[in-house]
């Protein structure tokens, strides 16, 4: 039998060449989902994680594969970016495991939004949510047990305390969702490293600021970090600042986070309800990030994940569907 034939050196040139060909994404094909897979750094000033198998991800890993490379590198403005993730199903606990052990291997912080509560958007659609309270409470705990140890950002329920005030949700039902809401604080703050804003609303869709703090305090205002506005909104930083603030000095100071994410180029002029459906021209708003200057202002966060539908209106797919044109107008208007 012959001896082995020598092993030869790898030139610098070509060690390097069989690295890169190893590196996902330079296959034909996007890679399988992985949990807590390799995910873009985020920009300098933002703790937060960036999700590798968000559907801007897997929209630029596509556009790449068929050439689109303009279109998949301002795509990018998106994907690169940390944004929220809404867990959904029975049980959100798988979805953010995956999340943790991403964020927990990058040093990152996820930013989460529970969305789940009974009778959630007065019923209409997009209707959902936990079929009772006892659903509600199983789901929340599967919620907070998911995160655990890790670090998190935790949106709570979009618009269920706004929907008390603005008359969607019956008044027979309003004790039951403070009570509800109060008890989800609670549970997730018995997590170590857990921050929890409860969704307040935004400027031109509630009324006064003032008409939210009582259902606020009701809902566990006391007991959160904070409260959420212009969350899936496109009011100007400005305005929600404005917005926050007010709420902010009844509440004896709490701070606030404000969604950015949609806002770079304001509301629609002559805002209506139902020009907050998937508006024509608008644009990314500022990036993510927890060093915003301002002493009442926690953070900016892309809670409403820039390029998922806000409904069927104006040729759109489902709520929460992906709608890639609708993405690309959005990144090739960002100022940044």
């Amino acid at each position: 039998m012959p001896p082995a034939a020598p092993r030869r050196r790898l030139s610098p040139l070509l060690g390097l060449l069989l690295v890169l060909a190893a590196v996902p994404g330079c296959s034909e094909e996007p890679p399988p989902p992985l949990p807590g897979g390799p995910a873009a750094a985020p920009p300098a000033e933002s703790p937060f994680w960036v999700d590798p198998q968000s559907a801007a991800a897997r929209q630029v890993a596509a556009w790449e594969e068929a050439g689109r490379n303009g279109d998949a590198q301002v795509l990018r403005r998106i994907a690169d970016r940390p944004m929220a993730l809404w867990p959904t199903g029975d049980d959100p606990g798988t979805e953010i495991r995956r999340a943790a052990a991403g964020a927990a291997a990058a040093g990152r912080t996820m930013v989460l939004t529970a969305y789940n509560i009974p009778y959630r958007d007065c019923g209409q659609r997009p209707a959902g949510g936990a079929k009772d309270a006892r659903a509600y409470r199983s789901w929340i705990g599967a919620f907070a047990a998911g995160i655990g140890g890790g670090k998190a950002v935790v949106v709570l329920e979009p618009d269920a305390v706004a929907h008390t005030v603005d008359g969607c949700t019956p008044s027979g039902r309003h004790a039951e969702r403070y009570r509800l809401l109060s008890e989800a604080v609670d549970r997730l703050k018995r997590n170590p490293h857990t921050r929890v804003y409860l969704d307040a609303g935004g400027p031109g869709r509630t009324g006064s600021p003032a008409d939210l703090v009582a259902p606020l305090r009701k809902a566990g205002l006391e007991h959160a970090d904070g409260f959420a506005v212009n969350v899936s909104g496109f009011q100007s930083d400005t305005a929600a600042r404005a917005y926050g603030a007010e709420i902010s000095k009844a509440a004896k100071g709490k701070h606030f986070v404000i969604d950015t994410g949609r806002n770079g180029d304001g509301p629609l002029p002559g805002d209506r309800a139902e020009a907050r459906c998937n508006p024509p021209g608008r644009s990314l708003g500022r990036a993510p990030a927890d060093r915003t200057g301002d002493p009442l202002v926690d953070a900016y966060l892309w809670v409403k994940r820039p390029g998922e539908s806000d409904g069927t209106c104006r040729g759109g797919p489902a709520a929460g569907a992906w709608w890639p044109d609708y993405a690309l107008g959005l990144a090739r208007r960002a100022r940044e």
